[in-house]
């Protein structure tokens, strides 16, 4: 029986062909079968509508998921990756980031070749991508990491933009989050000829994309030149993902799903997966869309179709998770290159004496239209209510996400976890977003709560996660980025009304500091002393945890009680932390490594200096966004993104320690 299951699945090929039509079919009779009947007189006004809306809005639905079931099979085959699409591997946030700076400084072009910028736009990204994986020969899990990382640098300069540009801009992140509404047959007449010559060149490829199935040294021996070929492969689904992007914006994880549902349903050979990708993704996309058309208008406004389906991508990375092989897996082995110091008292003074100095510096020293001015006197004492808070926040908040990142490090044996690797700060962003549903604008107690919540959910789904796959270090950063997403998903359709609730969420993603007052002050104060505190009394769960479950309780310890009570704190301070300066800092990730590489060995010296120079490089961050680009400013939370970001670019490059 167990021989025979293979066979029989391989002997439906064609069911999820099948399938794909069938309900293609059907949703669209359901859809123009339930319509409500208009009286006569509005026969024209209906069909119009019909017409000129909803079905060039279903032919759309069914051409864009097409390409970009098909630009998924293409990126998983020549990758070799199982979860690799336009969402993992930054292409889509790379299109979006073009298609900003193409829309904000020159409008014209945007108009006259938006396929071409996001083309370009995308095929940087996954250069990038690929250039970062590449010495470690495109390992999935290494390839998911640096899409993230690009992502998450695309989106934080996405967002300097519209910020920068005002409402002028916010049709972008509208745009962005995938709408699939049309007032004519222009975007089908674009994206259909398109569609055509890449199913065109995929047909031609077949061989090719069949024995890349092989290793590397079984395609060379076939006569295949491997490296022109996956060019050309990367090539077409680059240009299939950023045509749809440049159409309808971010359909988020479609190419993720399409090919793995494809598989599931019985499509097995390459030229099977050709044919089944690209119509189950034109079913998949058709239906979700039908399925919010069938909910309501209001359902549709609340969620696109690009939000939509990227609530679909959570869970199916997780669901993924199991077949996905790494043979080098990312942990950033640091430990072995670093000296113990013999004496940590005078670092510590050190880092003492170098944070005061950035605070003094931050507090007198700033430009002005006619020069720099150091601030003395009178003049200082009148900037001081305005300065003081800032500075407060920032180096609040910078030591709370460095506690909070060295927390999650020690809890899960991982040196490359953080709040924002983890996708526990993007978890807050998702309770932020249920209390804006729930209350409007609710008050910042309310708000902080929330967050703390999300937050929460997030870090014990993950750990639960983590504990089910022995705190695999692939496991635990690929089902972060699976967390990430979906609670960005959440967040997206909020900021897909572009109202005033989208724009207290973009101004969060953000992390401005320009309004903090004494409220937010005494938030970091109050926060970083009542969490901070336990942390001394329990170094010896920060000591023992990182051996393993088995090993922690053989020495005694409740490993349960302990993960869940450090969870609490991590997750307290990432949502306060989160809540002031928003959640793309990566200063939970770096922190703990410069305090590890500065010569730190105890875990209570490390987290103690992890919380000096989270402090120090926030408050500097924020000093840095201010005088950079004078008399502009960069968020806080982006700017040091930016410097975040290339570090995790760096940690993930270099070589492993011998």
């Amino acid at each position: 029986m167990v021989s025979r299951k293979p066979a029989s699945r391989r002997g439906k090929p064609q069911l999820s062909i099948a399938v794909s039509a069938c309900a293609c079919a059907l949703i669209f009779a359901l859809l123009l079968t339930f319509r409500p009947r208009l009286p006569a007189s509005e026969a024209v006004l209906d069909a119009a509508l019909l017409w000129q809306s909803m079905m060039p809005r279903a032919a759309l639905s069914l051409i864009a998921g097409a390409a970009l079931g098909l630009s998924g099979f293409l990126l998983q085959r020549v990758l070799r990756n199982p979860i690799a699409d336009a969402s993992t591997l930054g292409i889509a946030s790379g299109a979006q980031l073009a298609m900003s700076i193409g829309l904000s400084f020159s409008p014209l072009l945007l108009g006259l070749s938006r396929e071409l910028i996001a083309f370009a736009g995308g095929l940087v990204a996954v250069a990038i991508v690929l250039g970062l994986s590449w010495r470690r020969s495109l390992d999935p899990v290494t390839v998911a990491l640096s899409g993230m990382i690009v992502t998450l640098i695309a989106s934080a300069l996405s967002v300097t933009i519209i910020l920068a540009r005002g409402e002028y801009a916010m049709s972008i992140y509208i745009w962005g989050a995938g709408s699939l509404s049309q007032q004519d047959w222009s975007g089908v007449l674009s994206l259909a000829p398109r569609l055509a010559a890449g199913f065109a060149a995929a047909v031609l490829l077949l061989r090719p994309l069949q024995v890349l199935s092989l290793d590397d040294a079984g395609a060379k021996s076939l006569g295949v030149a491997l490296h022109v070929t996956r060019l050309a492969v990367l090539l077409l689904a680059v240009w299939l993902s950023a045509s749809v992007t440049a159409n309808v914006g971010i359909i988020g994880f479609l190419g993720l799903a399409a090919p793995a549902i494809a598989r599931f349903a019985g499509a097995r050979t390459t030229r099977q997966l050709v044919i089944a990708a690209p119509l189950t993704g034109a079913a998949l996309l058709f239906f979700t869309d039908c399925l919010t058309q069938l909910l309501g208008p209001g359902f549709t406004d609340i969620a696109p179709a690009g939000a939509a389906t990227a609530l679909l991508g959570g869970p199916l990375l997780l669901y993924l998770l199991p077949r996905v092989h790494s043979f080098a897996a990312v942990t950033a082995q640091t430990t072995s290159a670093i000296k113990r110091l013999r004496s940590p008292a005078r670092v510590f003074l050190m880092l003492l004496i170098a944070l005061a100095l950035v605070v003094a510096l931050v507090l007198t020293t700033a430009p002005a239209n006619d020069g720099w001015h150091i601030a003395s006197g009178a003049l200082f004492s009148d900037l001081l209510p305005l300065r003081l808070p800032r500075t407060i926040v920032a180096a609040g908040a910078g030591a709370m996400l460095a506690a909070a990142g060295f927390i999650m490090q020690r809890v899960t044996g991982n040196p490359i976890a953080s709040p924002e690797v983890l996708g526990v700060s993007t978890g807050g962003g998702a309770g932020l977003t249920v209390a804006l549903f729930i209350f409007g604008f609710p008050p910042p107690f309310v708000m902080l709560a929330s967050m703390a919540i999300g937050a929460l959910v997030a870090f014990l789904i993950m750990i639960a996660i983590a504990a089910r796959a022995q705190f695999a270090p692939e496991r635990l950063l690929l089902a972060g980025i699976a967390i990430g997403a979906f609670s960005m998903a959440i967040v997206t359709m909020v900021l897909a009304q572009g109202d005033m609730r989208g724009y207290v969420l973009l101004t969060w993603l953000s992390g401005s500091t320009n309004r903090a007052g004494s409220f937010e002050a005494w938030t970091a104060v109050i926060s970083l002393a009542v969490l901070a505190a336990p942390l001394p009394f329990l170094s010896r769960w920060l000591t023992i945890l990182p051996l393993g479950g088995p090993s922690a309780r053989s020495l005694g310890l409740p490993v349960g009680a302990s993960r869940l009570a450090l969870a609490t704190i991590a997750a307290l301070m990432t949502a306060v932390a989160s809540f002031l300066v928003g959640p793309l800092s990566l200063t939970g990730l770096i922190a703990p490594h410069l305090a590890r590489l500065t010569g730190f060995h105890r875990p209570g010296q490390q987290l103690a200096a992890s919380i000096l120079i989270g402090a120090g490089v926030l408050v500097s961050a924020d000093w840095l966004s201010r005088v950079v680009i004078y008399p502009y400013q960069v968020p806080v939370g982006l700017f040091a993104a930016l410097i975040g970001g290339p570090y995790l670019i760096w940690l993930l490059t270099r070589k492993e320690a011998a």
